[in-house]
């Protein structure tokens, strides 16, 4: 679940970790109100969960109310990247002396917590990472081990901050990976962390992104999720509301996969022959016709979607069991497009055999992954 950023610094200061102190606004009306409230210069900034809003127009500062008038008048409504706004932060302007970069999140590869510092924060940090990697200080954090402070020191030295901001750093940075791990996040990033020209070290943006799963012990991250679900992607909405794991992408096969594995295998393959994926879809062990047709509704509200690769492998779950799910669930759905389906694996044989008698223009059964993504991808493409 990821946060927008006024709900990103409601959460860092749970950790005890400094904000700016602001407000949501969702007129223009409000804007001024809260801007005059405020005290002048403040910042107007866009609550979208996109990256590139200020480049986009996004985030203005205001010396006066004709400009907060002006400057709010603008961006409440505009598009950034297909993300409309619809409330804006209000914050007084900082007075800022120097930008870094912090965040903690997961390297699964190295099976432990990632740091990453750099005192080239406020751009993109892949593009410090590109042009200078040296900028970037990288910690790896065994779970048992935490964060200590002599790491957090060190770490903070070798990133070459500001004599003046490496005390406030270490604390901050030592809160900051608290929220990460005592939080259940998945990500937590700051971008700018500040030191204001008064020598104070602070968070002026807020990137959170928490663990779905670890809802059940967060009962205050309910506040959170009703505005983001309400405001996020429609597709992702429904989905979340009928239980399925589904991300929104922007390509036109819509995909339907049992297993998370198989689902980023099908998305994969479907790039390699030339696809486009325009979602993740993964609907676990099971394939009954509740399912399937919860899958099939969810896609089916996409525009994009030119058709619905659905990839199955049985293993506890058996081939005929999939096969008889997906042509119930078909019988539930008014399929804006064709469908290719693969089934392989516990009884496939019986399971393409029952596939086999409702085939059409519309149900089209493959043997591989490969031949089914290649089919998909074609008639995607109108061939």
């Amino acid at each position: 679940m990821d946060l927008f950023e006024y709900q990103g610094k409601q959460y860092f200061a749970r950790f005890d970790i400094s904000v700016p102190t602001g407000d949501i606004a969702r007129t223009v009306d409000e804007v001024v109100t809260l801007a005059n409230s405020i005290g002048y210069p403040v910042v107007i900034k866009a609550q979208v969960q996109v990256g590139g809003r200020g480049k986009a127009g996004g985030i203005k500062i205001a010396n006066n109310a004709e400009e907060a008038r002006f400057h709010a008048g603008n961006i409440l409504g505009m598009s950034i990247k297909g993300h409309v706004v619809h409330m804006v932060w209000v914050e007084r302007a900082s007075d800022i002396a120097e930008e870094y970069y912090v965040s903690f999140t997961l390297d699964r590869s190295a099976k432990q917590y990632l740091g990453m510092l750099s005192a080239r924060g406020g751009i993109d940090i892949e593009q410090v990472a590109e042009q200078d990697p040296g900028a970037i200080q990288i910690i790896h954090i065994n779970p048992v081990d935490g964060l200590t402070a002599d790491t957090a020191r060190a770490w903070v030295a070798a990133a070459g901050l500001n004599p003046i901001a490496v005390d406030q750093t270490v604390a901050l940075v030592q809160k900051l990976y608290r929220a990460f791990t005592d939080g259940d996040a998945d990500l937590v990033e700051i971008n700018p962390m500040i030191l204001s020209k008064d020598g104070r070290v602070y968070a002026l943006d807020a990137k959170v992104s928490l663990d779905d799963s670890a809802a059940g012990r967060h009962p205050e991250w309910d506040a959170f999720g009703v505005v983001t679900v309400a405001a996020g992607d429609e597709r992702e909405k429904l989905a979340k509301e009928k239980g399925l794991q589904y991300i929104g992408l922007d390509g036109s096969v819509g995909i339907i996969a049992n297993g998370a594995g198989l689902a980023m295998s099908t998305l994969d393959t479907v790039k390699q022959v030339g696809g486009s994926a325009a979602n993740f879809l993964d609907i676990g062990g099971g394939a009954n016709a509740e399912v399937v047709t919860n899958a099939l509704t969810v896609i089916n509200t996409d525009p994009n979607v030119k058709v619905i690769l659905i990839n199955i492998f049985g293993g506890i779950t058996r081939g005929d069991e999939v096969a008889r799910g997906i042509v119930e669930g078909i019988k539930n759905v008014q399929l804006r497009a064709p469908l290719v389906i693969r089934i392989d694996g516990t009884n496939a044989v019986e399971g393409r055999a029952i596939l086999k008698q409702h085939e059409s223009d519309q149900v089209i059964s493959e043997e591989t992954m490969l031949s089914a993504a290649r089919r998909a991808v074609a008639i995607a493409e109108g061939k």
